[in-house]
């Protein structure tokens, strides 16, 4: 029973991942420990259950068949196991996160070291990426987001900063060549380092004050993957190759140390700051749960 149950765990994580590699990188395994483990799971249910080409790895029918009944499945039964953690004089075990660059870069830092020093005994991962991901199907146990909806079954967990600010900052040379925009129309004048999400649409720079809010198409000679490619557009700025838009907690260090100046800082538009998401509707694994406690712990008391 227990064999067939990591031969199923393999199957689930090498179609999720979508190759055999990444799947074995995430089951801290081997590729062919992974192949192995899916061909006997082949074997035994008479039937093929993934596509393998040398550059993907997609669920047939009848793995996706399969895949939408385990996915949950599995849960539960991890679930169930994670009881035992109940009797434990610490929780262990494994916690996955799924959280945008942003923070995995500006909150988790001062969270997970003190954590982990905490709890020894559970081992953390943490995936960053830009997409919105199902955590549940994708075998996540919590999620980190900022502003988006979230699904009614959710619970949402305030961690890190409460409020956190857009930012714009120019080199000392570029402001010197080009001169210091006054009011956010003028940014159309100036090489403006732009940004997008994967596949989406070129962010527009927002701009707020005394209740005017304003809305900025940056033009310029860089666009970079927001998020994954920011540390580009951060050195390119700090060159003198333009101005930059983006948090305020990312562009900081670099401000302090005198090689970027805030630019039409009376006009950065405020936000709220990110939650911790996780499933409502399910028994918390006891990693989630100590994580959970951790981070309501960390919020600042009120006086």
């Amino acid at each position: 029973m227990m064999d067939e149950l990591a031969d199923l765990t393999a199957f689930l994580t090498v179609a999720r991942e979508g190759g055999f590699r990444s799947a074995a990188r995430v089951a801290g395994s081997s590729a062919s420990r992974m192949g192995d483990a899916v061909r006997r799971l082949e074997a035994r249910l008479g039937v093929r259950l993934l596509h393998r080409t040398t550059r993907s790895v997609t669920p047939t029918d009848a793995g996706a068949r399969l895949l939408e009944r385990l996915t949950p499945a599995l849960g539960e039964v991890r679930s169930a196991l994670d009881v035992v953690n109940d009797f434990r004089d610490r929780p262990a075990g494994r916690l996955r996160l799924n959280v945008p660059i942003a923070a995995a870069r500006l909150v988790l830092p001062s969270i997970v070291p003190p954590f982990l020093a905490k709890y020894p005994d559970i081992r953390l991962e943490v995936i960053a990426e830009e997409r919105l991901v199902d955590v549940v199907a994708e075998g996540y146990d919590a999620g980190i987001r900022y502003e988006e909806r979230l699904a009614q079954d959710m619970v949402a967990v305030p961690i890190g900063p409460r409020v956190q600010r857009f930012a714009a900052a120019a080199s000392p040379a570029y402001l010197a060549r080009r001169g210091r925009p006054r009011h956010p129309r003028e940014l159309l004048d100036h090489d403006c380092l732009g940004g997008r999400f994967t596949n989406g649409p070129l962010h527009a720079w927002e701009f707020e004050r005394n209740g005017v809010t304003l809305h900025v198409d940056p033009k310029g000679p860089l666009i970079v993957g927001l998020g994954t490619t920011t540390d580009l557009a951060v050195a390119a700025a700090v060159a003198g190759t333009g101005i930059i838009y983006d948090f305020e907690d990312w562009l900081r260090p670099f401000i302090d140390r005198g090689e970027l100046e805030p630019v039409l800082e009376s006009w950065w538009p405020s936000f709220s700051g990110p939650v911790l998401y996780y499933p409502g509707r399910r028994h918390l694994p006891a990693p989630l749960r100590a994580f959970i406690d951790f981070v309501k712990s960390m919020r600042p008391r009120r006086g």
